[in-house]
C-alpha cells in the first residue's frame, strides 16, 4: 500500500512517478524511441515504481492519461482496420484530430466518456470453425490503447475459446491487487459491460472479453497471471519431486514433467483450479503425451511406435536427434497453418491480376519476408523453401491466366523470384541458446 500524504514523506503520487502539481500543466516526456509510443517520464516513474515495490497498489494513474498519450495511441492504431459501431474510420477522425483528442480527454476525465458496444464479426478458422471477433469504435479504441499503456508499466514487471468465458468479477479483484485508481477501474467495467453489436441487435455480455478490442491481451495475461502463473509456480515448489518445465503464451500452454504420476496430479489440480474462475480446460486441444529424450526408447520397448507430436506457437514439435545422436527437440511449421496462408496469398493474387510485376513483386516480397520471419528457425529451412515455392508456383500461375498464355517458363520465372523474393535463411537461435535461463526452486 502507498503511505499517506500525511505520513511525511513524500507524497504518494511521486512514489508512482507523479509530477508536482505545479508540473502537471506540463508534463515532459522522453525522447521518441523506436517503439510505437513515447514514454512519459511520469509512466516511467509507474514502471520503476512497480519493479522496485511489488506490493504497491497504485491509487492514480489517470493523471497519466494526456491528450498527448491519446495522440500516441491513435496513431498506434492501424490505419485500414474495419470500423466500429459508429462508422468512423482513421482518417475520418484525423481530420480535426486535435480538437476532437481534447474533448475525448475533457469527457474520460469528467466520467462523461461511455464506451460503445463492439460490432460482432466472425472470421473463418483453420479447422473450418468460426472465431467471433469485436470490432470497437474508435474512440474505444484509443482510450482502450492509452488505458494499456498506462497499465503496461505495472503488468510488464509482473508477467514473465479463453476470452468468451472470462469472468468480470474475478478480473476486477485481479486488477485491484495492483491498481486502486478507481477511474481507471470504471473505464474497464464500462469496455466489459458495453456488450456487442451483432447484425444491428445488442446484445449484453456477462462474461469474456471481446476478442479483437485493444485492451483484451492485457486483460487477458491479467487473469491468467493470477489464475495460472503464479499457482503453478507454487504448485511447482511445492508438489513437483521432478522437473517441471511450464511454457504459456496467452491462453495456450504447454507444461512438461518429469514422472507420469506428477502429470496426471497436475492435471486434476489444473482442472479444479479452472473450475474456481468459470474456466475449462478444451477437450479436443488437451493431451497428455510421452514426448522428450527417453520417449523413443520407451515406446519402442512398448511396441508403440515413434514418439507423439504437438502442435504449439505454429509448429510442430517432435523428438528427434541431433547430428551428433543426441536427443533435440525439432520444429517445422504446421502443415495447416501453412496451407492457408498460401490460399490467402493465392486469393490476393487474383486481386492484384492486373497490377505490375514491380508492384506485385514488392507486395509478395513483404508477404515472403513477413512470413520467414516468425518460421526461420533452426531445423524448418525445408519447409520454408516448400512455402517460397509454392508463392512462386502461385504467382506464375497468376500470370499466366493474365494473359491466357504459356509462355512464362520456369527459367523465366525463376529469375523474375530471384529478383524479388528473399531466399530462406535461418533467423532465430535455438531455444538453448535464446532461452538460456532456469528457475530457481
Amino acid at each position: 500500500m502507498n503511505h499517506s500524504n500525511k505520513s511525511g514523506r513524500p507524497p504518494a503520487e511521486s512514489e508512482e512517478g507523479r509530477p508536482l502539481i505545479k508540473e502537471n500543466t506540463h508534463q515532459s516526456s522522453t525522447h521518441s524511441t523506436q517503439s510505437e509510443a513515447r514514454v512519459s517520464q511520469g509512466l516511467a516513474g509507474v514502471r520503476k515504481a512497480a519493479r522496485d515495490r511489488k506490493e504497491t497498489k497504485f491509487t492514480a494513474l489517470l493523471h497519466h492519461l494526456t491528450v498527448g498519450l491519446l495522440r500516441d495511441s491513435f496513431y498506434a492504431l492501424k490505419r485500414k482496420a474495419a470500423p466500429g459501431v459508429d462508422g468512423v474510420t482513421w482518417q475520418e477522425y484525423e481530420t480535426g484530430l486535435e480538437d476532437r483528442l481534447v474533448d475525448l480527454h475533457s469527457r474520460v476525465h469528467r466520467g462523461a466518456y461511455r464506451a460503445q458496444p463492439s460490432r460482432r464479426v466472425y472470421i473463418p478458422k483453420p479447422d473450418g470453425r468460426q472465431r467471433p471477433l469485436g470490432v470497437a469504435a474508435l474512440e474505444d479504441k484509443i482510450v482502450q490503447q492509452a488505458v494499456a499503456t498506462i497499465l503496461n508499466q505495472i503488468y510488464e514487471e509482473d508477467f514473465r475459446g479463453f476470452f468468451d468465458h472470462l469472468s468480470h468479477d474475478w478480473l476486477l479483484k485481479f486488477v485491484q491487487h495492483r491498481v486502486a485508481d478507481h477511474r481507471i477501474l470504471r473505464l474497464i467495467q464500462k469496455w466489459l459491460k458495453a456488450g456487442v453489436m451483432e447484425e444491428g441487435e445488442w446484445k449484453n455480455t456477462e462474461m469474456g472479453s471481446p476478442q479483437g478490442s485493444v485492451i483484451s491481451p492485457l486483460l487477458a495475461n491479467i487473469y491468467l497471471h493470477y489464475v495460472f502463473d503464479l499457482w503453478v509456480d507454487v504448485w511447482r515448489r511445492k508438489c513437483a519431486r521432478g522437473e517441471v518445465i511450464v511454457v504459456r503464451y496467452a491462453d495456450d500452454n504447454v507444461l512438461g514433467f518429469q514422472h507420469r504420476a506428477e502429470t496426471d496430479r497436475f492435471l486434476a489440480d489444473f482442472q479444479e483450479r479452472l473450475q474456481k474462475f468459470g474456466l475449462e480446460l478444451h477437450p479436443d486441444k488437451t493431451r497428455r503425451i510421452e514426448f522428450g529424450k527417453f520417449a523413443e526408447q520407451n515406446r519402442n520397448q512398448r511396441g508403440e511406435g515413434k514418439p507423439e507430436t504437438f502442435d504449439f506457437l505454429g509448429f510442430t514439435h517432435m523428438s528427434g536427434k541431433d547430428q551428433n545422436g543426441n536427443f533435440t527437440v525439432k520444429r517445422k511449421t504446421i502443415s495447416k497453418r501453412m496451407r492457408a496462408k498460401l490460399l490467402d496469398i493465392k486469393q490476393q493474387l487474383r486481386q492484384r491480376m492486373h497490377d505490375s510485376v514491380p508492384q506485385t513483386g514488392k507486395w509478395l516480397r513483404s508477404i515472403v519476408q513477413g512470413y520467414f520471419n516468425y518460421h526461420a528457425i533452426p531445423g524448418n529451412t525445408d519447409s520454408l523453401f516448400a512455402f517460397r515455392h509454392r508463392a512462386i508456383r502461385l504467382w506464375r500461375s497468376m500470370w499466366i491466366h493474365r494473359g491466357q498464355k504459356h509462355h512464362l517458363t520456369w527459367v523465366r520465372m525463376q529469375r523474375l523470384a530471384d529478383r524479388w523474393l528473399p531466399q530462406p535463411r535461418v533467423l532465430h537461435p535455438y531455444p538453448r541458446v535464446r532461452f538460456d535461463a532456469t528457475h530457481p526452486r
